[in-house]
This record gives C-alpha cells, sequence and structure tokens, in this order.
C-alpha cells in the first residue's frame, strides 16, 4: 500500500502551482506558467521520491486554464517532450498520480452549459494525464454531483452524461461518495458504469448510508469494483477538525486513530489518500508510524 497527499509539498518551497486572472492569460504568459508549473510538478515528484511518498494528487491547476476556451494552447504538443519525461519518472519510480477536478465540475447538471463546461474540463485531465504516457491505473476522481430535487433523475443525468465523455477518460474515472451521495448510492452508479469507486471515510461518516454497515464492510464492497487494469484499490481518509462543523477537515492526522483505523484495512491494504491541510507532513507522519509498527 501507499500513503499519499494532494497537490502542494509543504515540505518543499515553492511548490503550489502558479496561476493567473483571466484578464491576464494571453497565450505567452500561459506558456511561461505552464513551463513553470512541469518544472514545480518534477521538483515534487523528486521530493516525494526522497520520502518514500508513492501516491500524489496533481493540481488541476498545473495547465492554467486548462479546460477554459481562454487557453487555445496546444500544450501537450508544445511540452510533449516535458510530459514524457515526467511520466518516465512516475513511471520507473513506482508512483500512482491522480487528479481531482473541482465543485464546479458537476456532469449531472441539469444546465446544459454547465454539462458541457464538466465535459471539456474532465477531458482536459484526461488529456494530461495521457500525456504522461500513464496507465489506467493513475485516475480522475469525480463526485455524483447535485441532486436538483430529484436523486432519481440526478443520478440518471450522471449515467447518461457519463457516455458523452471520451472512451479514454471513462477508463480513468472514479466516482467518490460524499456529504450528498452516499456510499450505496455511488455503487449503485459505478456498478450500472463499471467503473471503480473510491470510499471516502470521512465523507461515510459525515452522511453513512442506512444501511448499519461499517467501513470495513463498505471497504471491500468497493474493492469489487476495482478491476486489475485500475491498479490497487484506493481510499480517502481525513479526520473532523475539533471545534468546527461536522465535514471540516482537520489540520493534521491524529496519529492515534489513523493506525487504529489501518490495523482494521482488509488485506491487500489500499493506498490512502489523505485529505489534510498539512499534506505531506501528514503523509510522512503516518508512513513513519506504519514503518514503525512493521518493525516491531
Amino acid at each position: 500500500m501507499s500513503i499519499g497527499y494532494a497537490c502542494i509539498a509543504l515540505g518543499l518551497k515553492d511548490s503550489a502551482m502558479r496561476g493567473c486572472v483571466l484578464k491576464n492569460a494571453r497565450p505567452e504568459k500561459l506558456n511561461e506558467l505552464i513551463a513553470m508549473n512541469l518544472n514545480t510538478l518534477g521538483r515534487i515528484l523528486e521530493y516525494n521520491l526522497y520520502n518514500g511518498i508513492r501516491l500524489f494528487r496533481i493540481s488541476s491547476g498545473i495547465i492554467p486554464f486548462g479546460s477554459h476556451p481562454v487557453n487555445r494552447s496546444r500544450w501537450w504538443e508544445m511540452y510533449e517532450e516535458d510530459l514524457r519525461q515526467l511520466g518516465d519518472k512516475i513511471k520507473r519510480w513506482g508512483m500512482r498520480v491522480s487528479m481531482h477536478p473541482g465543485q464546479y465540475t458537476v456532469l449531472n447538471s441539469p444546465d446544459k452549459d454547465t454539462v458541457q463546461k464538466a465535459i471539456s474540463d474532465l477531458e482536459y485531465h484526461g488529456r494530461f494525464l495521457d500525456s504522461l504516457g500513464l496507465g489506467l491505473q493513475h485516475k480522475i476522481i469525480l463526485h455524483l454531483g447535485g441532486i436538483y430535487g430529484d436523486r432519481s433523475i440526478a443520478m440518471k443525468n450522471f449515467i447518461n452524461n457519463y457516455g458523452l465523455l471520451s472512451e479514454n477518460t471513462q477508463k480513468r474515472l472514479v466516482l467518490e461518495n460524499d456529504e450528498k451521495y452516499d456510499v450505496r448510492e455511488v455503487l449503485t452508479a459505478a456498478s450500472f458504469l463499471d467503473i471503480p469507486v473510491v470510499f471516502d471515510v470521512f465523507h461515510h461518516s459525515v452522511n453513512p448510508a442506512p444501511e448499519c454497515t461499517g467501513e470495513y464492510e463498505w471497504i471491500n464492497a468497493c474493492r469489487n469494483t476495482w478491476k486489475a487494469e485500475d491498479g490497487r484499490q484506493k481510499l480517502h481518509y481525513s479526520q473532523q477538525e475539533p471545534g468546527l462543523k461536522a465535514g471540516a477537515h482537520s489540520r493534521t492526522i491524529q496519529i492515534d486513530e489513523f493506525i487504529n483505523f489501518y490495523k482494521g484495512l482488509p488485506i491487500p491494504q489500499p493506498d490512502i489518500m489523505l485529505e489534510v491541510k498539512d499534506k505531506d507532513l501528514s503523509a510522512l507522519k503516518c508512513i513513519a508510524a506504519i514503518n514503525q509498527i512493521k518493525g516491531d
């Protein structure tokens, strides 16, 4: 199993992706930012290798305005060699990467313009991973979307609009339970589409399925959605930040709570993506704790 984090390495200087406001998104500016961001990704990968981190979520902002009409750059051709070299490092170093479009990428929206923008955004994410030359175990994570007054119609809209995606992007897509759709509902949609499910432990604690089934049973149920070509099963893990409303991700991982969860995981253990504010610092803490357990 691998433990990873999302987007920014706090232990590495200047690891955030660079962007600009729309009015400044001229071709030369965008090309400058893309080159800088690809270089930053390379530094993050090297940092992760040095620290034994094999799981990482690449920021959607690595190509500024990647799915927006303002970006007319054929970046996948212009930076073909840089992308190939990054992908070669990921493969050679045994890493696994993913991407997670933001909250405005809603494939099941009743608004056609919103759906078209979601499709464009998902295709951008798929193209980026394809441009790295990576296999299908490197995924795009997506939520089912909104409810819009009728859950069954909203789920049907998702299923129908999924069919509008290119085959390559479809094969990379993974669904995740959240505070709107519980894991049982997500499994229903994923089963119909024959795609994997990432079980989000924290979202399940906030929005559990009606059945009185424990989190490990749901992890096993989600495992059945992962095929060999999808790679190792993956889950998301976070904890509640004390003193904040339910659903607020924690600043850091409380290690005793994490280790108790880790010890109950079914074998083979899934990859774990930490969704926590101190990013790689918690990942390093969890990796060290697990290594200590294995060494005892």
